[in-house]
């Protein structure tokens, strides 16, 4: 089999050669890329941060009641920030939601329209499906590399590795949604003369919003996954007491900052629980 590695595809080299082309070509649009990111992420922190830490809860209790009016979800929800209080994170936890909400903000932004138009060009959603494969299988740990040569160490880094991973989600959900629209009900649009904006804005994404707030639920879900792998990169947050607790082989620290990821994740998960 000696024959079979003798000429090897060069798939390093290549990744190598794009990549350094990239840096070299696309520099002021990745500088002006990353300008953006850290203004969204430091208003976002400015949010969470600049307020009485009490204030900040009140304001995700009450967002829970608008969403869930479910008394036992506010509780929980409240409960679960005065823990996180307890135990000393709520610096990194509010930098850790910063990173989520980032990471909602653009994925959203980007996954809902092409979602939209791979549902009405199945050409287009059968194209895309092998590069939405990559990403979600490709090593998470891959995306750091060219995240670190393009923009550096931190925030930013951190957080275009987390959409990258995560951005197949919100696209395959509202791809779902609007696709699996009942054709009756488009029927009876056309033939009460919808134009095909109005069909999209009154029956389609109607039809399709639990696909697409579950699409939300599990970007806030990938993200938060992302919080650990992100720290390695510079990113702020749980991340780092995690990183440092392994490098310190600190059992306590670990399982502390771990299960303060946990209560992070349920109260997100029931914030934003969407039943059909």
């Amino acid at each position: 089999m000696d024959w079979l590695t003798e000429t090897k595809i060069p798939i390093g080299k290549t990744a190598k050669t794009l990549f350094n082309w990239l840096q070299e070509t696309g520099e002021p649009f990745f500088d002006w890329l990353a300008w953006v990111l850290e203004g969204l992420i430091d208003a976002i922190l400015w949010v969470l941060q600049t307020p009485p830490e009490l204030a900040v809860v009140a304001v995700f209790v009450a967002i829970t009641w608008l969403l869930q009016r479910n008394w036992k979800t506010c509780v929980f929800v409240a409960v679960g920030f005065l823990f996180i209080m307890n135990q000393g994170y709520w610096d990194e936890t509010t930098e850790s939601l910063t990173l989520v909400l980032s990471a909602c903000v653009v994925c959203m932004a980007i996954g809902v329209p092409i979602g939209i138009a791979a549902a009405h060009r199945p050409k287009l959603f059968v194209a895309m499906r092998p590069v939405l494969d990559l990403m979600q299988t490709l090593p998470t740990f891959v995306y750091l590399i060219p995240a670190i040569v393009f923009f550096g160490i931190g925030m930013v880094p951190g957080l275009i590795a987390t959409v990258i991973f995560v951005l197949p989600a919100p696209i395959r959900l509202t791809h779902l949604g609007v696709s699996s629209t009942p054709q009756p009900l488009l029927e009876a649009a056309q033939a009460f003369g919808a134009t095909n904006r109005q069909t999209l804005w009154k029956v389609e994404l109607p039809y399709a919003l639990p696909q697409i707030m579950a699409g939300l639920n599990q970007t806030i879900m990938l993200s938060l996954s992302m919080v650990v792998i992100a720290a390695l990169v510079g990113a702020d947050g749980l991340g780092v007491p995690v990183v440092r607790a392994l490098n310190q082989v600190n059992t306590a620290l670990g399982f502390e900052s771990g299960f303060v990821i946990v209560v992070v994740a349920i109260m997100l998960d029931r914030i934003l629980r969407v039943e059909r």
